[in-house]
């Protein structure tokens, strides 16, 4: 039986006879699967057109996905007021329940329809942010869990989560976990000063003063929070 053109290795497609062969093979080949070709042809068309398809409908999920979350990130830059404020074009909200229960439900819908994008990470943060504010804490800190196992390391939002994540567990009494949260917030280089500026404040309210003041004497004479560091040091000092 004679091999068809694609299974000719190089050194028998060397001769013009083998050459001659191996046309006339293939000729036969594709004479014969015709119909075969045919379909196949149709197929990657197909397939050509569900790709385009899949593209299309990539670009109309992001772009979904970034007109549900302008409106969560819209929701969360109201402000509450019992009057209307002049020149003021962003919601506005009679109660901060209201507000932050408009933040959940915009948030939700991001989460919910489009699982797994950067949209719907930071709507978890926008949705753990609104817990926080409500004083929900057992729910802010499994939505700020939730955004700190989703985003990458270097997430420019990180900072928030963690440090949301450590006010919930502030609020819910736990001083020890709220305290190292703050700790591995300050591995975010430009946030450190911060975190341990709260961490400090943490343990002080932990009644570890000794742990307190060793965390504020760390913060750099250079650094910008350096004069509030000096203040809280001089009030632990008073105590």
């Amino acid at each position: 039986m004679s091999k068809i053109a694609h299974e000719l290795t190089r050194k028998e497609m060397k001769g013009p006879d083998r050459f001659q062969l191996a046309a006339a093979d293939a000729a036969s080949w594709m004479a014969k699967r015709q119909k075969q070709l045919v379909l196949a042809a149709v197929a990657l068309l197909g397939l050509a057109a569900i790709a385009v398809g899949a593209s299309y409908v990539m670009d109309s999920g992001r772009e979904e996905a970034g007109g549900l979350l302008y409106k969560a990130l819209d929701a969360a830059s109201g402000e509450v007021s019992s009057v209307p404020l002049p020149n003021f074009d962003r919601p506005l909200y009679k109660t901060l329940d209201e507000k932050e229960r408009a933040v959940i439900d915009a948030a939700s819908k991001v989460r919910e329809r489009h699982a797994g994008t950067r949209a719907a990470t930071t709507a978890t943060l926008l949705e753990a942010d609104a817990h926080l504010a409500l004083g929900e804490w057992d729910k802010a800190i499994a939505a700020y869990q939730s955004y700190l196992a989703s985003s990458p390391a270097d997430d420019s939002l990180r900072f928030g989560g963690l440090d949301g994540m450590a006010r919930a567990q502030e609020g819910k009494g736990d001083l020890a976990a709220a305290a190292a949260t703050f700790e591995n917030a300050s591995a975010i280089s430009f946030f450190k000063d911060r975190a341990t500026l709260e961490r400090a404040r943490v343990l002080a309210r932990a009644g570890k003063k000794d742990d307190a003041k060793k965390a504020l004497e760390a913060i750099a004479k250079e650094s910008p929070l350096a004069g509030e560091a000096q203040e809280r040091l001089a009030r632990l000092g008073a105590k």
